[in-house]
């Protein structure tokens, strides 16, 4: 589901998260080509320490002076770094600019730094800190593009790609893309749920939150971080966890990306790889109001092994499919889908159920690595909403889809502060996810915006961070809740001059 997601976003599937091909999606997996889903972990302890050959944290107090003016010395940065330094102009610069979604291709940062180590990216920030925006990018999914600032520097971490697992625990650099995260985990029988998008960086999946295929039974990503090594706005390399900076680590789990610093590592808890059951269910014509309807019943009673979500596709005829997994075996899951086309009153036309190992599922939920070119934004239902309402959206609205994403079981036992993801007491979240040219782009938005907007009146309020939208207008209190004045006060503390500053930085 997430996209991820950037660390200068608050990544992540477009939905997918983040994200996938979304009509390779449609295809493969029977859920919306529309979202990838971002899945996650549940909660861990804070790891014993990895050997790592990243700078050493320090915990010594941030200066108080203010930061300095002027233009950066390039010249002087560029002999400081094991990676390079692009600017406009420069042979690689324009591939080197380019995020995933098209759209911000027009965009043009005053330089991309490719870091290949920790300090590539504290020479960065020293050097450019109060000179120009600073934008770290992992995988380049950030919905709104934040992570390419027009006349800003864009610090690519996708060289820190380092995953080491070690017994049950898995150090995995900023930069790992989730293709690669998965295929090292497997290898060594551990799964860390996250994004479907092959090409989703961790880093903006996990500072988002993290919710996909296996929340329901696992958690957020986030919930499995152990500790993450950050360089702050004042240069310093700090390691935030439960014991140390423990304020920065509330504000990584679940903040967005891009609020209180670069993460360059992290260290998560990992829980063994378990076989599962996948499933796609295509509705026909005329039952999606009936099949949501029953959906949102459904899912809040079902055990936390389901992860289930609900596809209702525009255009007219709405279309309608559910797909998810399980974890257990197909006589258990056939038993808990044959619960929910009974309550819909309508018989797929297409039924799909088959075993796979983790690695596998994660595939299937997986799709094509080319960029795309789309508007989305997101809405989050805490309770069922009215279902003839959430399909009148989408009658007519050819190419738009909501993906609706269950939650529920381990993401809801914190507590709504116990860390910066508000959205604990949540049913499933909603992302709206529709295709794009340059040419039809405020089109596309202005009926994007339409949907969330109805979607709110039918009583889906809030949003999902990793799925940005600039233009929703409750954006701060929508994505955080209630933790957003502690969010606030923790980018004062780490940021206080707002280096890292974008259009929906909590302290903007």
């Amino acid at each position: 589901m997430d996209s991820e997601h950037d660390q200068a976003q608050p990544a992540g599937r477009p939905r997918v998260h983040h994200r996938v091909d979304r009509r390779t999606f449609l295809r493969v997996a029977g859920v919306s080509a529309a979202g990838a889903v971002a899945a996650a972990c549940g909660p861990g302890g804070s790891p014993s320490p990895v050997a790592s050959s990243s700078p050493a944290p320090t915990t010594s107090a941030p200066p108080t002076s203010r930061l300095p003016t002027g233009p950066p010395n390039w010249d002087d940065l560029r002999g400081k770094l094991t990676g390079n330094l692009l600017r406009p102009g420069a042979d690689g610069y324009d591939t080197a600019k380019r995020a995933f979604n098209q759209l911000f291709d027009t965009k043009n940062p005053v330089a991309v730094v490719t870091a290949s180590t920790a300090e590539d990216v504290q020479a960065s920030v020293q050097a450019v800190a109060g000179r120009a925006s600073i934008a770290a990018r992992s995988g380049g999914h950030s919905y709104a593009g934040y992570s390419v600032p027009d006349g800003g520097l864009v610090v690519d971490v996708a060289g820190l790609n380092k995953i080491d697992v070690q017994g049950s625990q898995a150090v995995i650099g900023a930069g790992a893309k989730l293709k690669d995260v998965y295929a090292a985990l497997a290898r060594a029988g551990r799964a860390l749920p996250a994004g479907s998008c092959p090409t989703v960086g961790i880093a903006g999946l996990t500072l988002g939150g993290g919710i996909g295929v296996l929340s329901r039974k696992y958690g957020l990503t986030c919930d499995h971080l152990g500790s993450a090594q950050v360089v702050t706005a004042d240069g310093r390399v700090l390691k935030a966890s439960a014991d140390s900076e423990p304020d920065l680590f509330w504000g990584l789990r679940g903040g967005g990306g891009g609020n209180f610093g670069i993460v360059t590592e992290f260290t998560f808890d990992t829980d063994p790889a378990p076989d599962l059951t996948v499933f796609s269910l295509h509705f026909p014509a005329g039952s999606a109001a009936d099949v949501l309807g029953a959906w949102q019943q459904w899912i809040a009673a079902m055990p936390p092994e389901l992860w289930a979500n609900c596809v209702i596709s525009g255009g007219s005829p709405v279309q309608v499919r559910v797909g998810g997994c399980y974890v257990g075996g197909a006589a258990g899951l056939n038993t808990l889908l044959n619960n929910l086309t009974t309550n819909a009153g309508a018989r797929p036309a297409q039924r799909t159920v088959k075993s796979l190992d983790y690695l596998g599922a994660m595939n299937y939920f997986s799709g094509s690595s080319n960029r795309q070119s789309f508007v989305a934004s997101s809405r989050i239902i805490t309770s069922p909403v009215d279902a003839a309402k959430v399909v009148a959206l989408a009658d007519g609205r050819t190419g738009t889809d909501l993906l609706i994403d269950g939650l529920g079981g381990k993401v809801g036992e914190p507590a709504k502060n116990a860390t910066a993801f508000w959205h604990r007491d949540a049913l499933a979240s909603v992302q709206i996810y529709a295709p794009a040219t340059a040419k039809t782009q405020q089109k596309v938005a202005a009926s994007v915006g339409e949907v969330a907007a109805g979607l709110a009146a039918a009583g889906a309020g809030g949003g999902y961070v990793n799925y940005i939208d600039p233009a929703l207008p409750d954006w701060k209190s929508a994505y955080y809740g209630d933790n957003a004045k502690r969010l606030q006060d923790v980018a004062k503390k780490y940021d206080p001059d707002n280096v890292f500053r974008f259009g929906q930085g909590v302290v903007a």
